[in-house]
């Protein structure tokens, strides 16, 4: 006789809880929201018990993080171990606690499904198998995402009528200034600010930044010096020309608060009189405009050009300063759900497909990569950035640049074909 359906044994649906907090207030705490978060969840798991639910002990909580971007620690990690097939279920408590943008959240289903990995809310009952759960749950994501949207609309909306009013709004404080722990205002510091006036009148007696910055050093002078709320201290920086320009500009000092091109007069005392402002200003625009310390700071010499050879997304430039020093990196558009590569230094692989195009020219058989290198110039890889930009779109087709092996590969573009 056969053994009855009701006898089998539910196959394990390995399952793992993801718990996120937009702020780090109160994750000190003996409870916090994470644990709340978790302690629903893996109620909800034990329910399901019959089912073969087993929980994974592996922790995957976010906690400081918002909810409108996927640049989350824990949530790539869970994401690594849905590719590699580690789990099969993902719990949380609420739908806005996995994302809170509509398009994020499309592309995380996607990834869900891809691996063939199911989706649960403890508190929003439904089932992603079914047309009306995916439509109930893309319901609920978009009043989310309408609720985040309005959030961040009354903060600029406070944050600008703060300004109007002429109050301190946060940000790096000036040096000059300390933060009133009682009321969040500016308050002079009597030191600084006698080192600010020398330093407004040591620009007007040199007339020149980088002499003035030179002085600066030479009596050991830095920008603010400051303390995190976690008492962690952030020592000052020495001078640059373009650390000491922005002093200079800086309409604080003139007891005003500058906001969206309009200045309003400042809750704060002034510590430069306006004579003295107004003289260093008007030196600063006589002085002859700076040169471009790199010509190709804000040129994506491989726009259109590049891609991920993992997953085959384009890979797009970005830049982040440092220290008053900007660098370019190209990533891969897939790299934040924790799919296809991650980043490289833009000055790296423009170099390395500058390389290549030159020694192909000299094998033999290019006669028209030849040719269209000489028809600009022997020096060609020293063109202006968007000349030099035109000329590898009409010769390249596609660049492919693989994280793994950190090779980089061209797909020469066929002889009379044009780009698109």
């Amino acid at each position: 006789m056969p053994e009855s359906d009701s006898s089998r044994v539910p196959l394990p649906v390995r399952c793992a809880i993801y718990t996120r907090k937009s702020t780090e207030e109160g994750l000190d705490k003996e409870f916090n929201s994470l644990e709340a978060q978790r302690e629903a969840a893996e109620a909800y798991i034990r329910s399901q018990q019959a089912e073969g639910w087993v929980l994974l002990p592996e922790a995957y909580d976010d906690g400081g993080f918002t909810g409108a971007n996927m640049a989350r620690p824990a949530l790539r990690k869970l994401f690594d171990d849905i590719e590699s097939g580690r789990l099969d279920c993902v719990v949380v408590y609420k739908v806005d606690r996995l994302s809170r943008s509509l398009v994020d959240f499309a592309r995380m289903m996607g990834e869900f499904e891809k691996h063939g990995t199911t989706f649960v809310s403890v508190t929003q009952q439904f089932n992603t198998g079914t047309p009306v759960g995916r439509l109930t749950l893309h319901i609920l994501l978009s009043f989310a995402q309408f609720e985040r949207e309005i959030i961040s609309e009354r903060t600029r909306d406070k944050k600008a009528a703060a300004k109007r009013k002429g109050k301190w709004t946060g940000g790096y404080l000036p040096l000059g200034y300390d933060l009133d722990i009682n009321g969040g205002r500016l308050i002079v510091n009597r030191v600084e600010a006698e080192r600010i006036e020398e330093i407004f009148d040591l620009f007007i007696e040199r007339k020149s930044l980088e002499s003035t910055v030179a002085e600066l050093d030479r009596r050991e002078w830095t920008t603010k010096s400051w303390v995190t709320r976690s008492s962690k201290p952030h020592a000052g920086t020495r001078f640059t020309p373009d650390s000491l320009r922005r002093l200079l500009q800086n309409e604080t000092y003139l007891g005003k608060v500058f906001y969206r091109g309009q200045s309003y007069r400042g809750e704060h005392p002034r510590i430069v009189d306006p004579r003295l402002w107004k003289r260093a200003n008007a030196l600063l625009a006589s002085l002859p405009p700076k040169a471009p310390a790199d010509r190709n700071q804000n040129t994506a010499l491989l726009k259109g050009l590049l891609r991920c050879s993992s997953c085959g997304q384009p890979m797009s430039v970005t830049a982040t300063t440092r220290h008053e020093r900007r660098y370019r990196y190209y990533v891969c558009r897939s790299s934040r759900t924790g799919s296809g590569c991650s980043t490289i230094a833009a000055q790296t692989i423009e170099a390395a497909v500058l390389e290549q195009l030159h020694t192909l020219s000299s094998e033999p058989g290019r006669t028209h990569l030849r040719k269209q290198l000489q028809s600009v110039g022997g020096a060609w890889q020293s063109l202006d950035p968007p000349v030099l930009l035109e000329l590898l779109g009409k010769l390249i087709e596609q660049v492919s640049y693989d994280a793994r092996t950190g090779t980089v590969t061209m797909r020469m573009r066929p002889v009379g074909r044009k780009r698109r």
